[in-house]
């Protein structure tokens, strides 16, 4: 694990979105199309608005969300509407946006069809992961109800997913996709969180599942 501490949030927004750029970019060079997997909540929103203005390809990345709670993309706990308020705009408008709430009934019932949706844009070109206080990553959480199969060497692209405290149903890729990406970076702000990483990088996976990345990872830190 790379850890980098910045002096302030503002700074760690502008050099993480640099970062996740150069990537890309350095990544389409080489290659005709490049995939960024990223996370919710409102943590990631100023690195999303500077990367959302940065010059490069957009038209040749696809854009995807590491999990999503099983709502409506207009709804005020939709992944999806955080994205388009902060990241799918400007340059990067023009980027492929692969939506993991399909409409279905049951997260469980979309696993299937986003998985063929996926498959050309794997593995991850760059992964951009978050973090709870809990040592969840994605929606692998401790103690969901299908945790060990979404953390097993030979788990599905994406799982449906339960757990006591996440309230919606919610869909999530799983351990093999996340840790496969080539650039993986953690993103995390506060005390709280700097303990919860320091706590689990000493716990098993299955107790803290953002441990499963930590060793390929480069971690972001701001107070």
């Amino acid at each position: 694990m790379e850890f980098r501490d910045y002096p302030d949030r503002e700074m760690l927004a502008l050099s993480l979105a640099d970062q996740l750029a150069s990537q890309l970019a350095q990544h389409l060079r080489a290659h005709p199309s490049a995939s960024l997997c990223v996370p919710g909540g409102t943590t990631p929103s100023p690195v999303f608005e500077t990367l959302s203005g940065t010059d490069i390809d957009w038209d040749r990345v696809t854009v995807f969300l590491g999990d999503e709670r099983w709502v409506d993309g207009d709804h005020k706990r939709s992944n999806t509407r955080l994205l388009r308020r902060h990241l799918l705009k400007d340059r990067a408008a023009g980027a492929n946006y692969i939506d993991l709430y399909t409409g279905a009934d049951r997260p469980d019932d979309a696993t299937g069809p986003l998985a063929e949706a996926l498959a050309p844009h794997l593995p991850i070109t760059v992964a951009l992961l978050g973090m709870g206080n809990d040592m969840h990553t994605a929606s692998l959480f401790p103690g969901a109800d299908h945790l060990a199969a979404a953390m097993a060497p030979d788990a599905p692209p994406l799982m449906a997913i339960r757990a006591e405290g996440a309230e919606e149903p919610r869909i999530t890729l799983t351990r093999p996709i996340l840790s496969g990406a080539f650039n993986i970076h953690v993103l995390i702000m506060g005390p709280e969180k700097r303990e919860a990483l320091d706590r689990a990088a000493r716990l098993d996976p299955m107790e803290a599942p953002i441990r499963a990345f930590l060793d390929s990872a480069i971690v972001h830190w701001a107070e």
